[in-house]
Formats: C-alpha cells, sequence, structure tokens
C-alpha cells in the first residue's frame, strides 16, 4: 500500500496544520500534509494529500478516520491514486508559426 492518502470532503476552513493534528492519533506519524487551493484566489478546493510514515499507519488512518466528522463534514479518506501525466499544454495553438502565418509577418 503506498503511504499517501487523498482527503475529501474537507471543510474550508481546514489549514495544513488542522489536517496534521487529525491524522496524529493513535500514535500514526504524518510526513506531511496539503490543503489543495485555486490558484487565482488561495482558497481551499476542499481535498488535500496525507503522507503518513508507514504503510501501516495510512492503512490504519484509512481505517479509523473514513467518513468521520470534521467540521460537520464527512471525511473521504483513500490511497491516493498516482499523479497522471498530462499531454500538451494549455494554450497551444497547434503547432506554431499559426500567428505569424495567419495575421501577416513581421514578428
Amino acid at each position: 500500500m503506498n503511504k499517501r492518502l487523498y482527503v475529501g470532503n474537507l471543510p474550508y476552513t481546514t489549514t495544513e496544520e488542522d489536517l496534521k493534528k487529525v491524522f496524529s492519533v493513535d500514535g500514526m506519524v504524518v510526513e506531511s500534509a496539503t490543503i489543495v487551493t485555486d490558484k487565482f484566489s488561495g482558497r481551499s478546493k476542499g481535498f488535500g494529500f496525507v503522507e503518513m510514515a508507514t504503510p501501516e499507519d495510512a492503512e490504519k488512518a484509512i481505517q479509523k478516520l473514513n467518513q468521520s466528522d470534521m467540521g460537520g463534514r464527512n471525511l473521504s479518506v483513500s490511497e491516493a491514486r498516482p499523479r497522471e501525466e498530462r499531454s500538451g499544454s494549455r494554450g497551444d495553438f497547434g503547432g506554431g508559426g499559426g500567428f505569424k502565418k495567419n495575421f501577416g509577418g513581421g514578428y
């Protein structure tokens, strides 16, 4: 089992320190906790990731904390899936030179 956990349905006011405290119970050791935020507003998106010290701690955290209450919301805790590679990039206009070709040269 992976040591990285997905934590969904977080209250939007949750801080990374809050997340560490919730997962640091019953002797479980948290290596890191991250809240995912909107890159423009900086506000929480309501989910994050926690990396536990051992796979055993990760399994224990899932069993203990999945569907538990945090700030009036039921947490969704599961093993995090590996990040998928994204192909291309936003703003790719089909392979270069299109602007010059379509709107005249001189650039």
